[in-house]
């Protein structure tokens, strides 16, 4: 049974940077898909980014592209999701995720709160 446990929420002014992490435990294979979904206030959950474990492809939304860095460190089987150039817009709750295909929803971990300030 995988479980997702995230990390390193927080409050942070625009253009200032987080990063996330998400411990997974139980077993998985290289065709596993991890990834980061939020939700905003008012609004539907939306895919934030994703990372293949066997081959590291990575996918991005258009709108964190270029900002957020996913990466998996196999030694802790951690996930992160470097955020940098923090905006406003970011502000949501997110959501570590696991599955077997893409965008990855089989698994959800329970949530952190990241929230950014103008």
């Amino acid at each position: 049974q995988v479980q997702l446990v995230e990390s390193g929420g927080g409050l942070v002014q625009a253009g200032e940077s987080l990063r996330l992490s998400c411990i997974v435990s139980g077993r998985t294979y290289s065709s596993y898909i991890m990834g980061w979904f939020r939700q905003a206030p008012g609004k539907e959950r939306e895919f934030v980014a994703a990372i293949r474990q066997g081959t590291r492809r990575t996918y991005y939304s258009d709108s964190v592209k270029g900002r957020f860095t996913i990466s998996r460190n196999s030694a802790n089987n951690t996930v992160h999701l470097q955020m940098d150039n923090l905006k406003p817009e970011d502000t949501a709750v997110y959501y570590c995720t696991g599955g077997t295909s893409y965008p990855p929803q089989d698994k959800w971990g329970q949530g952190t709160q990241v929230t950014v300030s103008s």
